[in-house]
């Protein structure tokens, strides 16, 4: 049975992950900060700023690494660099989650896997700059994924608009924001497939269909508290920006591919009292 390690495996993407592939694969996570892992022998304590991965690689022997990591830019850079110069004289392989933020400069258009990256973030440049020390890899040896907006029931996201809506306070917006979106289950499944397929190269997994940030946010609170909410609308350019990832030479089978309204769907499976 392979083995894969899972970077960043207790936080919200990460841990999906470890649940989606657990049952097919011999599965191992790292976590930092929350409590109740410690217990689980496939999981192992790392933090970026102290170092260890080295020890922890040694002792799961991984076919496959996922990163999944949050934490100081410096720090998840660094481990980057560490993790490719291992893959470049290893067998293991490298799953990369990237971002739509790496392309958080255009205007006018969505961005498509091999388009040019150009990012006006400090985040975008942070994933840039792994991204493409990835790419000097043989392309047999990495997947790089970009997500865009992730949601999901236990998402920091949906957490900060229950707060938000728990207590009245505005909804931060972006009207001039055109995305496509994903959540953390059909993301897994995306994952798994692409592992269980051993396919490479860049992958953009997002749902195949764009929206206004304003307009969705709108919908999902519609449907998930059925009531309505105070918006604080932010304009961070007089154009529209696009912050959408669309596939166009690397797309995966109808069944796992989906439109927004199937991530807002799923979104409303949970009821909330307000």
């Amino acid at each position: 049975m392979k083995r894969i390690l899972i970077l960043g495996a207790s936080g919200f993407i990460g841990n999906t992950l470890y649940k989606e592939l657990n049952s097919y694969y011999d599965t191992f996570g790292t976590y930092f900060t929350k409590k109740g892992f410690g217990h689980n022998h496939h999981f192992f304590h790392f933090d970026m700023e102290e170092g260890g991965l080295e020890s922890i690689i040694k002792e799961v022997k991984p076919k496959l690494i996922i990163s999944a990591l949050r934490g100081p830019f410096e720090a998840l850079v660094e481990t980057h660099q560490f993790l490719i110069d291992l893959i470049d004289r290893s067998n293991c392989r490298l799953i990369f989650l990237s971002s739509a933020n790496v392309f958080d400069t255009f205007e006018h258009f969505p961005s498509y896997e091999y388009d040019k990256t150009l990012s006006e973030s400090i985040y975008g440049r942070f994933k840039i700059k792994i991204e493409n020390d990835l790419l000097r890899l043989p392309p047999a040896k990495f997947v790089l994924a970009r997500l865009p907006m992730v949601f999901g029931n236990h998402s920091p996201r949906i957490q900060e608009l229950d707060e938000a809506m728990n207590t009245n306070q505005p909804i931060e917006v972006f009207p001039n924001t055109i995305i496509n979106v994903n959540n953390d289950i059909k993301l897994s499944q995306q994952i798994h497939y692409i592992i269980n397929h051993q396919l490479t190269g860049v992958f953009h997994l997002g749902s195949t269909d764009l929206i206004h940030h304003f307009d969705f946010i709108k919908l999902m609170i519609q449907k998930r508290y059925q009531r309505k909410a105070i918006y604080k609308q932010v304009y961070t350019t007089n154009q529209m920006r696009y912050l959408a990832v669309l596939a166009k030479e690397n797309k995966l089978p109808n069944n796992l591919l989906f439109s927004y309204t199937e991530v807002l769907d799923d979104l409303t499976l949970v009821k909330k009292d307000f």
